[in-house]
C-alpha cells in the first residue's frame, strides 16, 4: 500500500491512499487548530477499531447482534517517558450475550492485527528523494 502525505497548511498533515484522505491536525497547544484528530489519536483509534472489527466478525460468524456491544479503550502512560505502558479494552456486552462466548470474544479482540504489530519491531527506514514535477 502506498500512502501519499501532503501538508495543507498550519500543523495539518493529510494522508491519501486509494480513494481516501485522512486528515490530521495538532492541538492548539502544539500549534494546530484541532480541526482533525492528531496522528497519535488516529493510531489509538486504529487499535480500538481493529479490535472492534474482530469482535464484529466473531459475532457475525455466530449470528450474534452487535447492536448493544460497545468497546471502550483507555490507555495508561508511564509518567517518566509519557509512553503508553498499557492499553485497556473493555468489551461491554449486553446481558443476553451468550456467556460461553465471553472468553472467545476477548480472544477475538486480542487477535487484532494492529495489536499484533505492536508486539513486533518493524524496520522503519526513511530516505529522501527529489520530487518529480510533471510538465504542464
Amino acid at each position: 500500500m502506498e500512502i501519499a502525505v501532503n501538508f495543507p497548511g498550519g500543523a495539518r498533515v493529510d494522508a491519501r491512499f486509494g480513494s481516501f484522505t485522512v486528515s490530521t491536525d495538532q492541538s492548539v497547544a502544539l500549534g494546530g487548530e484541532e480541526s482533525a484528530p492528531a496522528p497519535f489519536d488516529l493510531f489509538l483509534a486504529s487499535l480500538a477499531t481493529c479490535a472492534g472489527a474482530y469482535v464484529q466478525g466473531f459475532c457475525k460468524m455466530r449470528g450474534i447482534s452487535t447492536k448493544d456491544i460497545k468497546l471502550i479503550q483507555k490507555v495508561e502512560r508511564d509518567p517518566k517517558t509519557r509512553m503508553i505502558s498499557k492499553v485497556f479494552l473493555d468489551i461491554q456486552l449486553p446481558e443476553d450475550f451468550p456467556q460461553h462466548y465471553v472468553p472467545a470474544v476477548i480472544r477475538a479482540a486480542e487477535s487484532c492485527l494492529v495489536k499484533k504489530h505492536l508486539g513486533t519491531i518493524a524496520a522503519f527506514e526513511a530516505s529522501t528523494s527529489i520530487a518529480q514535477t510533471l510538465p504542464t
